[in-house]
């Protein structure tokens, strides 16, 4: 029997160091490229090989290189480590987690993988007899490892598993939408993967994301999980959280330690680029934020979905100028100022927004610069929850602005839905309102009829007092405002 190799982190061999993940899928695939997206995915990939991570989830766009990465290269890795880790790959089919098998196989019985762990060596042809080697199963010589694969409902029958990787448990968006397969899905997971776990064994779940119950959506509602934004939440995650990392195809939140981009960029544009990433949101705006961006949710009852108009310039007769703001009810809520104008037909344009769950006296200064870009001439403030004063301090802040403050007293569930038709008649936004406003934009096509079922009604709120301002209660008010423009 061959002389166990080093554990984790420890030298492989007498002076010869383990190299990093990178390193090691350059020398087995040179042909890979490397971007920085690349680089942050493998270093987390890394992270979790050398068991520093536990528990982790990373939602990926499509044809960005996560196979490759978690499913191929990663067991192969792995198992240079330990020989002795006990790794099983699960996909939605017997057929494809075969395939990855037979992929990392190749990878361990090449040349260069040899020159890197040559203490993990597999069977090669009839020998050495007594080893299996199949497109479901090879054992590693001398050792306890091992890889299996196994399709979503298959057996594990018998098979302690230290390392589990899932990836993609739903073909397509048919399936992810099955209420049957997703229950499938989820009864195969806590009946096969999590009895066949001890209490070392690590989990990793890559995905593309179909559907807001998939088995990612599930997990994250009934465990702990922390989002990651630095390789810092490593050492702060507790030992059964998960960490929780998302790549968005299209910059949609604020720039971090692991995704520095600015709003709007995308995440591999050599491969997908702006241009073909917005292409693809104007197809389907919810599939979109689903698959490429990492926040599905379901299609039926949806009240707005993606049926907002858009312009690309503002009509010439202009009637008004004003905004609309809600200040933020809770310490979870957003703050939502609405820049607008409105023309003589009575469609209003939306031109600005302050969307921001920072504390006040942050956001009266945002709200005021959005006065000044917008020429706001007219601002009216809901004076619940602290917003006569925010409408004072605004008023001092931008005293071009005529500011008004008003008590909001109409329920806000039954306003909302009341007005949704109108809303969606009557609103146009910008063409790259989705990339201006991200969150405002998620919140609102992403909003349901079912009230208590939206985590964020601020968007959808405030939308609609602006429509219950220039066109539901106040039909005729736009005219006599139309002197000051």
């Amino acid at each position: 029997m061959a002389m166990k190799s080093s554990k984790v982190g420890e030298v492989c061999g007498a002076e010869r160091a383990i190299p990093s993940f990178e390193e090691f899928a350059m020398s087995v695939y040179p042909f890979l490229e490397m971007t920085p997206f690349h680089r942050t995915y493998y270093a987390v990939l890394e992270a979790y090989a050398r068991g520093r991570i536990r528990k982790l989830i990373v939602t990926v766009p499509p044809q960005h290189g996560k196979s490759v990465g978690a499913t191929t290269l990663l067991p192969a890795y792995m198992l240079g480590l330990d020989p002795d880790m006990r790794i099983a790959i699960a996909s939605y089919s017997g057929t494809l987690a075969s395939k990855f098998n037979r992929r990392v196989q190749r990878i361990l019985e090449s040349r260069e993988y040899s020159e890197i762990f040559p203490d993990t060596t597999i069977k090669q042809g009839a020998k050495p007899a007594g080893y299996i080697r199949t497109s479901d199963e090879v054992e590693i010589i001398g050792y306890k490892g091992e890889l299996i694969s196994v399709g979503r409902e298959g057996s594990l029958t018998g098979n302690r598993v230290d390392c589990f990787i899932l990836d993609d448990l739903y073909k397509d968006a048919m399936e992810a939408q099955s209420p049957v397969v997703r229950e499938n899905c989820w009864e195969w997971y806590t009946s096969v993967v999590r009895t066949r776990m001890h209490n070392a064994s690590r989990e990793l779940i890559v995905f593309t994301r179909w559907h807001e119950e998939d088995l990612i959506g599930t997990l994250c509602r009934t465990e702990p999980c922390r989002v990651m934004t630095s390789m810092s939440d490593i050492d702060d995650v507790g030992s059964d959280e998960w960490l929780v990392l998302n790549f968005e195809a299209l910059k949609a939140t604020p720039p971090n330690d692991l995704d520095p981009r600015q709003m709007g960029e995308a995440l591999w544009p050599e491969q997908q680029s702006v241009e073909l990433l917005q292409a693809k949101r104007r197809l389907d705006a919810v599939r979109f934020e689903a698959m490429y961006q990492g926040h599905p949710t379901t299609r039926e009852g949806l009240l707005y979905g993606d049926g907002f108009r858009t312009y690309s310039e503002l009509p010439r007769d202009i009637v008004t100028r004003a905004s609309y703001t809600d200040t933020a009810d809770t310490g979870g809520d957003y703050l939502c100022s609405i820049a607008y104008v409105v023309d003589m037909d009575g469609v209003i344009y939306i031109t600005d927004i302050v969307y921001t769950q920072e504390p006040m006296e942050l956001t009266e200064s945002l709200v005021a610069s959005m006065f000044e870009r917008s020429d706001t001439r007219y601002a009216y403030v809901e004076s619940n929850n602290g917003g006569r004063g925010f409408a004072r301090a605004l008023q001092r802040l931008a005293p071009r602005t005529r500011v008004e403050w008003f008590h909001q007293s109409g329920n806000k569930e039954a306003r909302i839905l009341s007005n949704s038709a109108t809303v969606l008649h009557n609103v146009r936004m910008p063409e790259d309102w989705h990339l201006r406003w991200s969150e405002f934009y998620q919140h609102l096509v992403t909003y349901r009829r079912l009230f208590r079922a939206n985590r964020h009604d601020d968007a959808a709120d405030a939308l609609t007092g602006v429509v219950e301002r220039e066109i539901t209660t106040s039909n005729g008010s736009r005219w006599q405002r139309a002197r000051f423009i």
